[in-house]
C-alpha cells in the first residue's frame, strides 16, 4: 500500500473515531449520530453486564485480589479521561514523600512500550522468564523517554525527578508493585488510574469525579463515558471533586451521598499556573497570553477546558487543532498545526504538558512553543486532603474495593 493510501485511511479512521467520540460526549446531533448512538447503547448494555459479573466475582472472593504488604492507594475514576487524575496523583505523591513515605506510582502506561499477549504467550509456551517491569524513574532521574514509558508516567517522572518517588509501569501491576517492594523498598504504592484493577488489593480508594460533567449521558462505554455504574462511587474512600471553583453543586453531593454516606467529599481546582517553554528554560505567567493571537493544539479527553483555560487568560485563539485523546504526533500532524499557526499569523503556539511530553525534539517552530503547567489547588478547608494524607502516613485502613 502506498503512503498516499496509508494517509488515506488513517486519515479516514481518525475521522471516524473523532465522530465517535464526539457522539458519546453528546457534540454531535443528526440522524448519523442518533443511529450510531442507539448501536453504541446496545453495546453498552453488554459492557455493563461483564462489569457487574467481575465485580460481583472478586466481591464474592471467587476471583482473588492480591495484598502486597504495603500501603496501596487507589486513585482513578469511573469515567473515561478528563477528571485531571495526574496533578492529583503528582501532589499526593509529593505530599506523602515530603512526609517521609517511601513512594512508588504504579502504572500501566498508555501506547508505551507494554509486554504483548503474543510475547506472553510465547513465553508461557516456552517456559521463559517474565522480563522486569519498566522503570520510568528510579526516584533520582528519568530513565527512559515518553515513546516507551507513556505520556503520563513520564509526566509524573519528570515533574517529581530527584524527589525519591519511583515510577514503575508494567501492564501485570501485582508484579509491578512486588518488583517495587524488591528493588526499591517502598512502602506506599500509588496505583495509577487503578479503581478498575481488581487483582491488587487497595486499601484507600481515591475516585475523582469532574464537578462540570461528573458522570457523562449516565452510560456505560461505548455509549458513554462511564466505566462503571454511578452506583460504585460506594467504593470510595475519599471523592475529589475536580476542576472546582466553589463547593460542589447540592446536587452532586446528594448524588454522591445516595451512593456513599461516609466518603469525605473533597474539592479541588486545577489551575494554570505557568507557561513552560518545550525546550527551553523560559517559564511566563499564564498573563503573557493577554491579547496574543494563539495557535492551539491538544490531544486529551475535553480540550474544550483547555481552550476555555486559555480564553479566560486573555488568549485570542486564531488555530486550533483537536487530536484523540493521547494521540501520537506524526510530522504530518504537527506540520499541519505549523501550517494553521503561520497562516493565521499566530505569535505562539500552545499545548497541554500531557501533549508537550510526545513532542519529543522533532517539532521547534519558527515561533514561540509553550505548555500551560496545571497545579491542583484545594479549595475551602483543606483538612478532608490532610486527613486522606494522614490516614495514609500513619493510619490503619480497611479496604474498600
Amino acid at each position: 500500500m502506498s503512503a498516499k493510501h496509508r494517509g488515506f485511511f488513517s486519515s479516514l479512521g481518525e475521522s471516524i473515531a473523532s465522530f465517535a467520540v464526539d457522539v458519546v460526549y453528546e457534540r454531535k446531533k443528526g440522524v448519523g449520530a442518533l443511529l450510531l448512538g442507539a448501536f453504541l447503547r446496545v453495546l453498552s448494555w453488554v459492557f455493563e453486564l461483564i462489569v457487574r459479573a467481575r465485580l460481583w466475582l472478586y466481591r464474592n472472593r471467587l476471583f482473588r485480589d492480591t495484598p502486597l504488604g504495603c500501603k496501596v492507594v487507589v486513585v482513578g475514576n469511573l469515567t473515561v479521561g478528563g477528571t485531571g487524575k495526574t496533578p492529583i496523583v503528582l501532589k499526593m505523591a509529593r505530599v506523602l514523600a515530603q512526609r517521609g513515605r517511601k513512594v512508588a506510582i504504579l502504572s500501566r502506561g498508555y501506547k508505551g512500550a507494554s509486554d504483548s499477549m503474543v510475547k506472553r504467550f510465547w513465553r508461557w509456551m516456552t517456559q521463559g522468564s517474565r522480563p522486569d517491569p519498566l522503570v520510568v524513574s528510579d526516584g533520582k532521574s528519568v530513565l527512559v523517554g515518553p515513546d516507551e514509558a507513556g505520556d503520563e508516567p513520564f509526566m509524573l517522572a519528570q515533574n517529581l525527578t530527584g524527589e525519591g518517588v519511583v515510577v514503575i509501569v508494567d501492564r501485570d501491576r501485582v508484579e509491578g508493585g512486588r518488583f517495587a517492594l524488591r528493588r526499591f523498598g517502598v512502602d506506599t504504592i500509588l496505583l495509577d488510574d487503578g479503581l478498575q484493577y481488581l487483582p491488587l488489593r487497595g486499601q484507600i480508594n481515591l475516585l475523582l469525579v469532574d464537578s462540570r460533567d461528573p458522570f457523562g449521558n449516565g452510560s456505560l462505554l461505548p455509549r458513554g463515558i462511564l466505566r462503571e455504574p454511578v452506583a460504585n462511587l460506594s467504593r470510595a474512600s475519599y471523592v475529589f471533586v475536580t476542576k472546582s471553583v466553589g463547593p460542589p453543586s447540592a446536587e452532586l453531593v446528594q448524588l454522591i451521598r445516595r451512593h456513599n454516606a461516609k466518603a469525605e467529599i473533597i474539592a479541588c481546582a486545577h489551575s494554570a499556573t505557568e507557561l513552560v517553554e518545550v525546550d527551553g528554560p523560559g517559564r511566563h505567567p499564564m498573563s503573557a497570553l493577554a491579547g496574543k493571537r494563539i495557535a492551539a493544539f491538544s490531544g486529551i479527553a475535553t480540550p474544550e477546558r483547555f481552550e476555555e483555560t486559555l480564553r479566560a487568560h486573555g488568549a485570542v485563539i486564531v488555530a486550533n487543532r483537536r487530536f484523540l485523546d493521547h494521540h501520537a504526533f506524526n510530522d504530518e500532524d504537527l506540520d499541519e498545526v505549523l501550517d494553521q499557526a503561520m497562516r493565521s499569523k499566530a505569535e505562539m503556539i500552545v499545548t497541554t504538558e500531557k501533549d508537550a511530553v510526545r513532542l519529543q525534539s522533532r517539532f521547534r517552530p519558527p515561533i514561540s512553543l509553550t505548555y500551560v503547567r496545571l497545579e491542583v489547588e484545594i479549595l475551602g478547608d483543606s483538612e478532608g486532603f490532610n486527613a486522606a494524607v494522614e490516614r495514609i502516613c500513619l493510619g490503619p485502613s480497611s479496604s474498600s474495593r
